[in-house]
């Protein structure tokens, strides 16, 4: 079953999944998780591009490489 983005009437396909560290003041955004977790946030990639945090938090992106040396 497809996972759709998470931000309201957004229908899109999910590619990344969304968590929040609140001790550390940290937005933390990486590849879709294998499945679905109540405390966090699926999105598209048009949200997670646009993805920002409130002033004091860091964001931290992670990028899956494909193939090294290819």
């Amino acid at each position: 079953m497809e996972r759709v983005c998470s931000k309201v009437a957004c229908g899109e396909e999910a590619v990344a999944t969304l968590t929040y560290d609140y001790a550390d003041a940290m937005a933390v955004l990486g590849p879709l998780s294998v499945r679905h977790e109540p405390h966090s946030y699926d999105l598209c990639p048009r949200h997670a591009e646009r993805l920002s945090a409130p002033n004091g938090w860091q964001v931290v992106r992670h990028v899956v490489v494909d193939s090294l040396g290819a």
